[in-house]
């Protein structure tokens, strides 16, 4: 008597929630919100540059040794560092994902572009591009220093002005902020309603709020080559 193999396998939830549209989107609205959270905690850390080289170079210290004796030194910058890169991954990968199943579920071009896409999904594709090419260009000018004309490790107050003190540096950083500021505005918008906050009565709230937030964040990071632009940090 032969014996019949079963090889079909039922997915797991995890598998089925990532299948569908509704788990995407949840995907990218919690990896926004977690990306957020690190623009705030950045922001504040930058921040210790209007404070001098001492400030600055010492919380660049204080976060190298946060968790001793239990992790390394160093260990908990890299942590963050590679989850950083998983909700990035996360992010781009089921944004990517979403945009090519809404282009197949409408296979007959509209008459005009801008028909296809509102101006908010296109702001947030274009500007998607321009954040991933700002973080690989952001990593090897602080993080390598490959592209830093005066890169020094331990020394993130020096390394900030070197960057600044070239017009391509601050050209590229002040259109990725302003990328980012986008990119907030209607994605924190966009995370509210995936995850049902946006009820009736809220929306001029969390409109606020994501209004609020993305003046306050873009101003806050461009404050620092401005200040070095201006000499107030040098």
């Amino acid at each position: 008597m032969a014996l019949v193999t079963r090889t079909d396998r039922r997915p797991s939830l995890v598998s089925l929630a990532w299948r569908s549209t509704v788990g995407k989107k949840a995907v990218m609205a919690v990896s926004g919100l977690i990306m957020l959270l690190y623009l705030v905690g950045h922001l504040v850390g930058n921040l210790n540059m209007f404070f001098g080289p001492d400030e600055m170079n010492g919380y660049a210290h204080w976060l190298r040794t946060i968790g001793e004796p239990f992790l390394k030194h160093s260990w908990f910058v890299w942590i963050v560092r590679f989850g950083l890169v998983a909700v990035v991954v996360a992010h781009g990968v089921s944004a990517y994902q979403l945009s090519r199943r809404d282009i197949r579920a409408r296979p007959v071009k509209y008459a005009h572009q801008r028909q296809r896409a509102s101006y908010a999904t296109r702001t947030m594709r274009w500007g998607g591009v321009i954040l991933a090419l700002f973080i690989v260009w952001h990593l090897l000018d602080l993080t390598t220093h490959t592209v830093n004309p005066r890169g020094e490790a331990g020394h993130p107050y020096e390394n900030v002005l070197a960057t600044f003190s070239t017009w391509y540096g601050n050209v590229i950083y002040i259109v990725a902020m302003l990328a980012v500021g986008l990119h907030i505005r209607h994605g924190f918008w966009s995370a509210a309603q995936t995850l049902g906050a946006n009820r009736p009565g809220r929306d001029r709230i969390l409109k606020g709020t994501a209004n609020g937030l993305a003046l306050v964040l873009t101003a806050g990071f461009l404050s620092i080559p401005i200040g070095v632009m201006t000499g107030v940090v040098s």
